[in-house]
C-alpha cells in the first residue's frame, strides 16, 4: 500500500492511510470511490491532484510542513501532465495493490 517514487527532489514515500483518505474526503467532499473514478475518467480538480500527492506524503511518512513545501514547491503551477501520473501511481497503490511497489521513471 505504499508507494516509492520520484517527487521534486528526490524519491518520497507515498500511502493513503485511511485517516489521509478521510481528510482527502474532507477536503474534496467527495468519497474515495468517487474521486478514483473521476480521477480515471479525468474529471478531477488540480487541488485533488496536489491534495493526493501532500497527503500521500503526509501518509508515507513526512511531516505535514514538509509535505507542504513539497507541494508548494513542485506540484502548484507544474504542468497536470507531471501531477496526474503521480497522483495515480498514489491512488492504485492503495485501490488495488497489496505490497508496496516503486515506480523507477528512468
Amino acid at each position: 500500500m505504499q508507494l516509492k517514487a520520484f517527487f521534486g527532489d528526490g524519491d518520497h514515500a507515498f500511502a493513503l492511510t485511511d485517516d489521509m483518505i478521510a481528510e482527502l474526503e474532507r477536503l474534496s467532499g467527495l468519497g474515495i470511490g468517487a474521486l478514483y473514478l473521476r480521477a480515471v475518467n479525468m474529471d478531477f480538480s488540480l487541488a485533488n491532484l496536489v491534495e493526493i500527492i501532500r497527503l500521500g506524503l503526509i501518509g508515507g511518512g513526512a511531516d505535514p510542513k514538509t509535505a507542504m513545501q513539497l507541494t508548494d514547491t513542485y506540484a502548484r503551477n507544474r504542468p497536470i501532465a507531471e501531477l496526474y501520473p503521480l497522483a495515480m501511481d498514489i491512488l492504485d497503490a492503495r485501490w488495488g495493490d497489496t505490497k508496496d511497489k516503486e515506480i523507477d521513471d528512468e
